[in-house]
């Protein structure tokens, strides 16, 4: 998901380090599975909640490590998703919380097919954000 950061929040990131409006991303953020991959300024497709999957994703809160260098990576722990539903997963999102949840970034991953019950992981520094 490296450098693929939504553009709306790119364009806030810019006015709030500019002296605009202050950046607003409500905790937690969440991890989306997606079945077709959007672009900076179109949402993907998320995956048929089903199974242990629920729409809107898993909460990330504790998996991502220290920024450093103009990126992060979930290396603090790995990301899991159990009793999965039949999917074919192409890319992720992340998302904060807000009442209208907004999407921080998105990224393309090698297909991943998973059948009904089974468990989806992503390994400990395999998520990657980069702002440089």
């Amino acid at each position: 998901m490296s450098n693929n950061l939504d553009q709306t929040l790119a364009n806030a990131i810019l006015t709030a380090v500019t002296g605009g409006t202050a950046l607003s991303i409500t905790a937690p953020v969440k991890l989306r599975l997606m079945a077709t991959n959007g672009s900076a300024t179109s949402n993907g497709t998320e995956i048929t909640a089903g199974g242990g999957y629920t729409a809107g994703g898993l909460t990330t809160a504790g998996a991502w490590g220290t920024a450093s260098g103009g990126s992060i990576t979930n290396s603090a722990a790995a990301v899991t998703f159990t009793n999965m539903p039949a999917a074919t997963v192409v890319g992720v999102e992340l998302w904060d919380s807000s009442g209208t949840p907004k999407r921080i970034a998105w990224g393309t991953i090698t297909s991943r097919t998973t059948a009904s019950g089974d468990q989806l992981a992503f390994a400990t520094s395999s998520l990657s954000l980069t702002l440089n």
